[in-house]
């Protein structure tokens, strides 16, 4: 069967999926559970001047069970501190298990020198802590309550839950527990913050299946599969339509794997049709073994999640149709492996990118960049936006810099990067700006032979893979997200909501934000 016809088909099921959109739940929480589960409850407690102060809905529990939960918590002592959960069983005749959970100060809120709403973030530490220690201990139905950030409590203690077990057998699968607020009005954050973070889990899920499992073709269905219900409209393109275009630069990557090339367009269409529209566009790169400059073996299964930068656009564009925001989006996502062969680029090519600059390819591993700035180039062209977000695991640099902390932001616009600061902010998912100056883009542009090296002049690879996308951008305001650090495996347990050796999703729930922000400008904001 041609790759041709394979598409035609994955374009053609998209009107049967839409039909049983009704008959779908969109959360995993939202399914109804039985009267036999067994039932768990998480209650927060503060520290308040060296003393442990239960919150409204825990006060309230504890006075249900006579006071009986806090003589248990007096008795645990420092177990319960800000961040540690402590399970008690056998407290109440409805619930199995009761997990108290650290909430740290009472009033906790932004830190500057952090760049973080600590009194958010603390709330998701504790519903995850406390959504894995029930899951410990079987428990089939978790009640959370909203600990003052119902949206949060959502957010991490799904987070948590998450397993990757699509390849083990079904029988050793392990079930994941169901999500309720417990004595909250605010039902309606709670359900956002389990839309964002179910999205942020579907970013984790395509990251996480190997390569095999996950080429092109297979990543152009996954996406199908979870935007056409929504009503997103989604085209796959083949090799046939992407020469046409004259994506070279793309089209050079592609080249050395047996796996075909595909370019996505997606469309949301949320707000007014005379408003410009913003366009995403993501590193698609679903296995890099780093061409001819190949990788080091060790560590290279990795890279089946080179691909990080397009799931988290796909589970963000998604997000933003569940919670219908108002505005317009576009993506171009390029998709195809970076394989050595005797077919694939060489170090020296010069290849034409599609806005009439010379390339010349120095770094085989430097692939992203190439895809991207076909990609950028033809969006712009065609949709004429007025803002263009790149997300890719561009670069080794900023994993070097930022570790796992932060995604290193360029961005050519001040306002833009206030907003993406404040989104990184509001979700604990940090953001921090490097530089895009001159002094990086002469060290990409100063050749005689060509207009721009993938690789460019000295250190400084996240800053000089930033300029090389600079000159494929148009006179635009443009937002570079680059995920190395982390987009990939969470190895060191520093958020205690992901799961150690799995793949994290982010900056998911930040993209989310943001297109929240630039479609609410005035609406549930805080000031920072």
């Amino acid at each position: 069967m041609s790759v041709a016809t394979v598409i035609r088909q994955i374009n053609s099921i998209r009107p049967r999926i839409l039909s049983v959109f009704r008959l779908r739940k969109f959360c995993s929480g939202e399914s109804a559970s039985s009267g036999d589960d067994k039932k768990g409850i998480i209650l927060g407690v503060y520290e308040v001047d060296n003393e442990l102060v239960f919150t409204k809905a825990a006060q309230k529990f504890n006075d249900h069970v006579g006071g009986k939960l806090m003589e248990m918590v007096k008795k645990a002592g420092k177990t319960v501190k800000r961040g540690k959960a402590r399970v008690f069983n056998n407290i109440d005749r409805e619930f199995w298990a009761v997990a108290v959970v650290g909430l740290g100060p009472e009033k906790a809120g932004y830190n500057e020198m952090e760049a973080i709403d600590e009194g958010m973030e603390n709330v998701r530490v504790a519903a995850g802590i406390g959504a894995q220690v029930l899951r410990h201990q079987g428990v089939d139905r978790i009640l959370v309550e909203g600990m003052g950030f119902p949206e949060q409590a959502a957010e991490g203690s799904a987070l948590a839950l998450w397993r990757y077990q699509e390849n083990k057998m079904r029988e050793n699968q392990k079930k994941t527990p169901t999500l309720e607020l417990f004595d909250d009005p605010d039902g309606e954050s709670f359900q956002r913050g389990l839309f964002k973070a179910e999205s942020q889990n579907l970013a984790r899920r395509l990251s996480d299946t190997p390569a095999n499992q996950m080429t092109p073709l297979h990543f152009a269905q996954e996406t199908v599969n979870e935007l056409c219900p929504c009503g997103i409209k989604v085209q796959v393109h083949d090799k046939d339509w992407i020469e046409q275009k004259k994506f070279s630069a793309f089209l050079t990557v592609a080249r050395g794997s047996c796996e075909p090339p595909v370019v996505l367009e997606i469309s949301y269409c949320g707000g007014p049709n005379d408003q410009k529209p913003i366009l995403f566009c993501g590193k698609g790169i679903t296995f890099d073994s780093g061409g001819l400059c190949l990788k080091q073996c060790k560590g290279m299964d990795v890279y089946k999640a080179d691909m990080c930068g397009a799931a988290a656009i796909i589970a963000a564009i998604r997000a933003a149709s569940a919670l219908s925001l108002p505005l317009n989006i576009e993506a171009v996502i390029p998709l195809c492996e970076n394989m050595p062969s005797g077919m694939a680029m060489k170090c020296g090519d010069i290849v034409m990118g599609m806005n009439g600059k010379s390339i010349m390819i120095t770094d085989t591993d430097n692939e992203g960049r190439l895809i991207l700035a076909d990609a950028m180039v033809y969006g712009q062209g065609i949709y004429k936006p007025r803002l263009v977000i790149d997300v890719a695991s561009l670069t080794p640099g900023v994993r070097s810099a930022l570790g796992s902390s932060a995604s290193g932001v360029f961005s050519n616009s001040q306002t833009m990067w206030s907003q993406v600061r404040k989104a990184g902010v509001i979700t604990g998912d940090r953001v921090w700006r490097l530089p895009l100056w001159k002094f990086f883009t002469k060290k990409v542009t100063r050749f005689k032979s060509h207009d721009v090296n993938n690789k460019g002049l000295g250190q400084g690879s996240s800053c000089l893979g930033a300029a090389f996308l600079n000159e494929f951008i148009n006179c635009v305001d443009w937002i570079h997200f680059d995920v190395t650090g982390v987009g990939f495996r969470s190895n060191h347990k520093v958020t205690p909501y992901y799961t150690k050796g799995r793949m994290t999703g982010r900056p998911t729930r930040t993209l989310i934000q943001l297109l929240y922000q630039l479609s609410c400008p005035s609406e549930g904001q805080r000031e920072l």
